[in-house]
């Protein structure tokens, strides 16, 4: 493995299981501020043990997302000093905004865990709620930066020179809000269904039913709520693409040909030295349609690029498949879950419907990491789309390799330590009060 490769593979590997760590870091308070909302209305002690086993879940993914986040830091400046030092003072504040809101994240987390009997009880779940909004902010913040990659501003870059720095500009990039928004709905249905997905297995086994099924409907409707969303918020970042990164448009469509009447391939298999998809389902006029609001609109294929400025159609063409396919997925199971609590809520109980949901755990995490993957696969051969190759941007430093090989067994003993955490606190679920207490599914 040659240096280039390693100090990609290892970006690759930490953006990765970064994602997943700081992906449930910003959605689970949201899920503990719900339940614990409800249990300061209600009472229901069912409601505080779920939001007391959450906040710990909570604990944990926000500990192994400080240290994911930290060696991302550490990497960006080993691996790519070439990016940074032209990039770090034009892309740099939203990363130093990023610090502040984790720090204030880390001090409400510390308030929440701590506070349960010792603060007003509106203030406790408050901390609760700043948790939340500052993991969001944080998400926000990091997005904001990648999307400066895909569509750089708030600069002038002439004869090799960055001039006119404008922070904020580049900052609120034209790609922030389509991206940030993208994301964050993907966050919510990914650990929606993730964690959906973990309480129907213990309401399968017959755990603690009520329990889980409290849990579970709360996990659900905010997964389902953001698997219906996301389409719309695909439609404005696809748009944008096509306006901003033709190249990475056509790879995702394995599009070779400039035209208009595009079809929308479902499936198939590229072959670039062939220029043509293979095995595809084509729907007629669709991607002009839905780019442009007419079969007539042009779109841009990959024949407009030299070949060294095109990305790697193979990979972006099915990452970008795979994305869309378990959303299509998401939102199926989203629509039989509303059906089921609005016509027949005794599905909700049934073996196949918790199976499905079982079986959907992971999926909302393979979609958040294909659709990465279209985003930085896609981007190539750019760092800075447009302006600062990839390859120009890499340390000269020689043993990159080795450093892949460590990186990588440290990522997965981090896993594997997550793992046992989180099945010991599962194990560690309390007891329900009322152990007679119907299972509320709908």
């Amino acid at each position: 493995m040659d240096d280039f490769l390693a100090a990609r593979s290892q970006m690759a590997l930490s953006l990765g299981f970064h994602i997943i760590f700081s992906c449930i870091g910003m959605v689970m308070p949201f899920f503990m501020a719900v339940s614990h909302f409800i249990y300061l209305r209600t009472g229901n002690e069912n409601y505080k043990n779920i939001t007391q086993a959450w906040s710990k879940g909570v604990a944990i993914f926000f500990a192994t997302g400080a240290v994911s986040g930290t060696v991302l830091s550490f990497e960006l400046g080993l691996l790519w000093p070439g990016f940074m030092k032209e990039a770090g003072p034009i892309f740099g504040m939203p990363f130093s905004l990023e610090g502040t809101a984790f720090f204030i994240e880390a001090i409400a987390l510390g308030f929440y865990l701590y506070g349960w009997n010792r603060f007003n009880r509106w203030f406790h779940w408050f901390t609760g709620v700043v948790v939340g909004i500052s993991g969001i902010a944080s998400g926000i913040l990091v997005v904001a930066a990648n999307s400066w990659m895909n569509s750089p501003s708030g600069f002038t870059f002439k004869d090799g020179v960055y001039t006119n720095i404008d922070p904020i500009k580049a900052m609120f990039n034209p790609g922030w809000f389509s991206q940030a928004l993208h994301m964050t709905i993907a966050a919510f249905a990914a650990t929606g269904f993730a964690v959906a997905g973990v309480h129907a297995l213990m309401i399968f086994r017959k755990k603690n039913i009520a329990f889980h099924s409290i849990a579970f409907k709360i996990a659900a409707v905010f997964g389902i709520a953001a698997a219906l969303l996301q389409p719309l918020s695909g439609d404005i970042s696809a748009k944008f693409v096509a306006k901003t990164q033709p190249a990475k448009l056509a790879a995702m469509e394995a599009h070779f040909e400039t035209g208009n009447n595009v079809p929308l391939i479902v499936g198939g298999i590229p072959d670039e030295k062939a220029k043509k998809i293979k095995y595809a389902i084509k729907l007629p006029g669709l991607l002009s349609l839905m780019i442009h609001g007419t079969t007539d609109g042009v779109v841009t294929g990959l024949d407009k690029f030299d070949k060294r400025d095109q990305p790697p159609v193979a990979v972006t063409h099915y990452a970008f498949q795979i994305m869309v396919a378990l959303g299509m997925l998401m939102m199926a199971m989203g629509l039989l879950y509303i059906f089921a609590a609005w016509k027949k809520p005794d599905l909700l109980r049934a073996p196949w419907f918790l199976k499905l949901f079982i079986f959907a755990t992971p999926v909302g995490f393979i979609a958040v990491e294909a659709g990465w993957t279209v985003t930085e696969v896609g981007r190539q051969p750019w760092i800075i789309n447009g302006i600062m190759r990839t390859a120009d941007a890499v340390t000269p430093m020689p043993g990159i390799a080795w450093s892949f090989y460590l990186f990588t067994a440290v990522y997965f003993t981090l896993s594997l330590a997550v793992i046992f955490l989180l099945q010991r606190q599962i194990k560690m679920v309390p007891e329900i009060y009322d152990v007679h207490a119907k299972p509320q599914m709908v």
